[in-house]
């Protein structure tokens, strides 16, 4: 029991690690805070809510995994490495088609509220 408690506080530690150090981290955040004050202005039903919450769990998450890459290719090519540079490339790109996922649900989640609420 006290190893599964022990987990949390690991996982919490590299939580703190992660938005304190990572600019990427509090631009998701304020991009969230967006999305959720014009979902709740928008009334979203719940599975517009879930759509949203997958898409911005599923950037935080690459964004998370893209973190811990950079840190072991930096823990075990200290030095230039052009394959460490493309390890490092290849992570940063799954974020970039996290976040271009997240934008496509976005738009269909808001577009057509964003044009019922104009009137257009």
């Amino acid at each position: 029991m006290k190893k599964r408690i022990s987990s949390f506080g690991y996982a919490l530690k590299g939580l703190r690690l992660f938005f304190r150090t990572q600019p990427n981290a509090r631009i998701h955040c304020v991009i969230l805070l967006f999305v959720v004050i014009l979902g709740a202005f928008l009334k979203l039903n719940v599975w517009e809510w879930m759509a949203i919450c997958f898409a911005a769990g599923l950037v935080f998450v690459a964004e998370l995994l893209n973190t811990a890459v950079e840190l072991l290719v930096d823990l075990v090519s200290p030095d230039f490495n052009e394959l460490a540079g493309k390890v490092k490339d290849v992570a940063a790109g799954a974020v970039l088609v996290a976040a271009i996922i997240a934008v496509v649900i976005g738009l269909l989640v808001f577009f057509p509220r964003i044009m019922c609420f104009l009137h257009v």
